[in-house]
């Protein structure tokens, strides 16, 4: 009978091919299942593929979580390097390019630091679209997903249904919210006593769209 090659002594390993959940910009994900592995998962990108090692004797559902951590691990290291203006604005114009056709035309992205209560705004009338610096060292999707937000409202004002229609074309719109609604929730967990609060209530004046923390 032939060795089994998930427990034979020599480098046993298994390799599926599938598609990232979501959308994550990555176009394949490549699962290793290894017998020498007993406890450890790690991930490394391999041009457009990520690669993810797992112990052979995994789940499937084990499999599919342990991806799903994976891949956010891999993408809030990414983006630990922080993205200056220039290319914060670059990225705005691949994102138009890719979901909105290019319709979407900003004149300037720009990081800024007194956006404590909100992540992003924009005033249509200037085509300005500013991030808070919050979102600094949080995944690349949630980033992407702040200005695509931004970019939408450059073409329809409000939080209507047209505007939600139009936002769905960014595939991990739900998945970055609600990471983002961890993030506030995190926040408003009590305070060590004589914690700072540093939440700005003021914030700023004559916007046409903010998005903040509660985004209904």
């Amino acid at each position: 009978m032939p060795a089994d090659p998930l427990h034979s002594a020599g480098t046993p390993q298994r390799s599926t091919t599938s598609q990232p959940p979501g959308g994550s910009g990555v176009s394949a994900i490549e699962v290793r299942r290894s017998a020498r592995r007993r406890r450890t998962v790690s991930a490394y990108r391999e041009g457009d593929r990520t690669v993810v090692l797992i112990p052979a004797r995994m789940s499937k559902a084990e499999e599919q979580r342990w991806v799903t951590v994976m891949l956010d691990k891999l993408a809030a290291q990414e983006s630990r390097r922080v993205l200056g203006d220039a290319e914060l604005a670059g990225r705005a114009e691949r994102l138009s390019a890719q979901y909105f056709d290019g319709r979407a035309r900003p004149a300037s992205v720009r990081w800024v630091a007194n956006q404590n209560t909100r992540w992003g705004s924009c005033t249509p009338a200037e085509g300005s679209i500013r991030l808070s610096h919050r979102l600094q060292g949080m995944p690349e999707y949630v980033i992407d997903y702040v200005l695509c937000h931004e970019l939408a409202h450059l073409l329809v004002p409000g939080h209507g249904p047209d505007f939600w229609r139009l936002l769905e074309a960014y595939p991990r719109t739900e998945r970055a919210r609600g990471y983002l609604e961890g993030v506030v929730a995190a926040e408003r967990l009590p305070h060590l006593p004589g914690a700072r609060d540093e939440r700005d209530e003021l914030g700023e004046r004559g916007e046409r769209d903010e998005l903040g923390e509660r985004d209904d």
